[in-house]
């Protein structure tokens, strides 16, 4: 049954006209302008053609809006293509795989759970920096394989790394983040062979018969606390903004869990964390009719192509027993997001025990988070979400 209407919760298309019309939308980012490919068909296509389009661009040119200006170090793997890329993806896909495992799935739940006792004693809380960021932060503690404790330093970060409140591309925030990363890799490498953490991994292996450089590592872990980052903060506060406007679908859950994953994939389709990501244009293209020249930009809009009504029916509601579903959230492609085991588990576990624990959410004040895109305007989260919980 599709959801009902609900002012916070409700999340429109803003891409529906042009995605129908011209299934391109041209905006610039910093003067460096990027071709939006809006159409489901389309956006996987181009994502495939990783000839055609690349991401072994210059560092930060890829991510919309660009980051060149802040940071030259590559994120690996998502800043190469290949061969390098499949070397490099090798190296670490086993370890983002972990969250499937049993006992991560358990350490999981512990920490979830401990984090709605919180809430559950407090009754009322904002939910982006005193439920979601925290949450993040302390499961990303066991991505990374690292004390718990850790997670403070994170937390303190704020909800991006690259980004504050008054400045969408902070180079002081970066910094900070690679001060903390030379730190974290010099502590690592004291005893790298006994090291059970990602960074020590990342210091064991062997890239191409040689170890990776320090820049390497550092573009592994940028990519590891950045791209994970926001997204989940935002899933899972959209989550709790869904169920306080939809406690039906809440209630069905708690009879029938076995729904839960798809409605993971649902939610993930419905609010689509990450808008868009870039990609270079390696030779004169074409895409959607519309020709893209040589060494210019193309997004792929993993959010228009979310809400093509073309692939999904009923595309702005949220279906959460919805059979086949093969949306963009978590990309597509060689590039697909490594992080998404993990991503999949955080809102799995915490939608399990928001069925099982929770009576019900009331949203008692909020102010939305929208990116501006050319014409474009779309919601994508929050930045202050109060609830009240029982």
């Amino acid at each position: 049954m599709p959801t009902k209407k609900c002012p916070f919760s409700d999340f429109p298309d803003p891409f529906a006209a042009a995605r129908e019309a011209e299934g391109i939308q041209e905006i610039d980012d910093q003067g460096d302008p990027v071709k939006m490919v809006l159409g489901h068909r389309n956006v996987r296509k181009s994502a495939h053609d990783w000839k055609t389009f690349q991401s072994g661009a210059r560092p930060g040119r890829i991510v919309v809006p660009s980051e060149v200006n802040i940071r030259d170090i590559r994120q690996i793997p998502f800043e190469t293509d290949p061969p390098e890329h499949t070397a490099y993806r090798a190296l670490v896909e086993a370890w983002f795989r972990r969250p499937l495992e049993e006992a991560y799935e358990a350490a999981l739940t512990e920490l979830i759970n401990s984090e709605l006792d919180r809430a559950l004693n407090a009754g009322a809380m904002e939910v982006v920096h005193d439920f979601a960021l925290p949450l993040q932060s302390r499961a990303l503690t066991l991505l990374l394989n690292c004390p718990r404790q850790e997670a403070e330093h994170w937390i303190g970060w704020g909800t991006h790394v690259f980004r504050s409140d008054d400045d969408p591309l902070d180079s002081g925030k970066a910094n900070q983040l690679y001060d903390y990363l030379d730190a974290e890799i010099a502590r690592a490498g004291k005893d790298p062979e006994n090291g059970t953490d990602l960074y020590a991994h990342l210091l064991r292996a062997e890239y191409n018969g040689r170890k990776l450089t320090i820049e390497e590592i550092k573009g592994v872990m940028i990519l590891t606390f950045a791209g994970g980052r926001d997204t989940v903060i935002n899933a899972v506060t959209n989550t709790l903004a869904y169920f306080a406007g939809n406690p039906e679908d809440l209630a069905r859950l708690k009879e029938n869990p076995d729904l839960t994953t798809r409605a993971v994939e649902e939610l993930v389709r419905y609010f689509s964390p990450l808008t868009h990501m870039g990609r270079v244009a390696t030779k004169d293209a074409e895409v959607s009719g519309c020709p893209v020249a040589a060494n210019t930009r193309i997004s792929l809009a993993w959010a228009a192509a979310n809400r093509d009504p073309g692939v999904f029916e009923n595309p702005n509601e949220v279906v959460i027993e919805r059979k086949a579903n093969p949306h963009l959230g978590f990309g597509f492609g060689i590039h697909k997001c490594l992080g998404a085991p993990h991503a999949r588990q955080v809102l799995k576990v915490l939608i399990n025990a928001l069925a099982r624990r929770v009576n019900k959410i009331e949203v008692t004040n909020y102010e939305d988070n929208t990116e501006q895109w050319g014409e474009f305007e779309r919601k994508v989260g929050f930045h202050r979400l109060q609830i009240q919980i029982t």
